[in-house]
């Protein structure tokens, strides 16, 4: 089998992403364990220290084993003609070019979950065991992975068929029609995960009345932030992590708070975390990261319409047959150097999110000190690396990293 410059092309961006995120790795794990910042003394003895930089070390490690074998898994299935073999079956069993690919791409979907499945038990059940987190029993773990494969089933199947409808019968014009129905798609799934989704994997329990539940309304009050109920979440029977968020718009809103963090931290500092969640909806963060999507969505669709049929794609996997399904799989490969750079503009702008509502948090209850003394217990509680090197946090950090944020709370109170 020849290889031509297509192929060329996509295995140098495939080993060069590798590499650089090895080396983001590497350096990640040389710095994590420098020292333990002044800030955090009274949050990290010695053996929760050493602790955090184990945890950090175990992940990476486990990350390189599962990336190696990744790829290597992709490559022989490549280079050893899997895709033209899983084309040339789907054609005979089907007439279609609609379901060929619902059923080509559907297969090498199941496989990848099949794959992934014993890197999942082993991260949940090994490493995550290890180290105190996970709660998860094999029962609800087969349920989990049970219902998001029902959901990836119907749902996908469902957005992946009218994809390929339109660039098999809609012409020109085809990605313009994809990506309308995909924004329409995103903006019902602000809707529709938080109201139908999210109940299927969680218990969302009205926060209790008493003096926090009595501390935020008025908070919410004072901001002039449009509340219906504050939910907490039974999130302890996954994992010991703590955590909060923000979801769905209008009367469907949700804010959240994990049992965890509301059994680990004080009213104020609840507040506080929640002032920060407040924050994004008041900066109307949700709203531009929203809009980034549906312009990358745009972007992807448009250059998707130049590839989907191209003859040098198409013979870069060994195909002797264009289709608009393999085409869709085969771009998405060539588009994932270009997503990477994209990426880095997501996490930066993300980044710079997370600061501005830490600041609105840290003005708008006036006591910074709460916000940092949460943010310092989130930290400990889930053995947060401490010390991540730039590149890695430039690679990977959607948040800023906590000594960051705790220096730019002090700048915004005027410390």
């Amino acid at each position: 089998m020849d290889i031509n410059i297509v192929a060329l092309v996509i295995l140098a961006a495939l080993l060069i992403d590798t590499a650089v995120h090895a080396a983001a790795d590497i350096l990640n794990i040389r710095d994590a364990g420098t020292h333990l910042p002044k800030e955090f003394e009274r949050y990290y003895d010695a053996d929760r220290y050493r602790m955090s930089i184990q945890y950090a070390v175990a992940n990476t490690r486990f990350k390189w084993v599962v990336t190696v074998f990744n790829l290597v898994l992709f490559l022989g299935f490549w280079l050893l003609g899997g895709f033209a073999m899983l084309d040339q079956w789907v054609r005979e069993i089907a007439q279609s070019e609609v379901l060929r690919g619902i059923v080509f791409i559907g297969m090498l979907g199941f496989a990848k979950a099949v794959i992934a499945l014993p890197i999942s038990v082993y991260g949940t059940f090994v490493i995550e065991e290890r180290f105190g987190f996970n709660k998860t029993t094999p029962r609800l773990f087969a349920a989990d992975i049970l219902k998001q494969f029902l959901l990836a089933a119907a749902i996908g199947g469902a957005v992946l068929a009218c994809i390929l409808a339109f660039f098999v019968y809609a012409g020109a014009l085809a990605w313009l029609y994809c990506w309308v129905a995909v924004t329409l798609f995103m903006l019902v799934m602000q809707f529709v995960v938080p109201t139908w989704i999210m109940p299927l994997f969680n218990r969302f329990e009205p926060l209790a009345p008493g003096p926090l539940k009595t501390a935020i309304y008025d908070y919410a009050q004072k901001i002039r932030f449009p509340v219906k109920n504050i939910y907490v979440m039974d999130g302890s029977k996954r994992s010991g992590k703590s955590n909060a968020f923000f979801a769905g718009f209008g009367s469907h809103r949700k804010i959240v708070l994990y049992d965890t963090l509301v059994e680990n931290q004080t009213t104020e500092e609840l507040v506080a975390v929640l002032a920060h969640e407040m924050g994004h909806y008041k900066k109307r963060h949700i709203l531009w990261m929203l809009a980034a999507a549906v312009a990358q969505a745009g972007l992807l669709f448009y250059l998707l319409s130049f590839f989907i049929t191209s003859p040098m794609l198409a013979e870069a996997f060994f195909l002797e047959e264009v289709s608009v399904y393999a085409g869709l799989v085969f771009f998405s490969i060539l588009y994932s150097p270009i997503d990477m750079v994209i990426s880095l503009f997501f996490q930066a702008f993300s980044r710079r999110n997370e600061y501005q509502a830490d600041c609105f948090a840290a003005e708008t209850t006036r006591d910074p000190k709460a916000m940092k003394t949460a943010l310092k217990k989130l930290a400990s509680h889930n053995l947060a690396n401490l010390n991540p090197h730039w590149f890695y946090v430039l690679l990977n950090y959607s948040h800023p990293p906590i000594l960051e944020r705790l220096e730019a709370i002090d700048r915004c109170a005027g410390g």
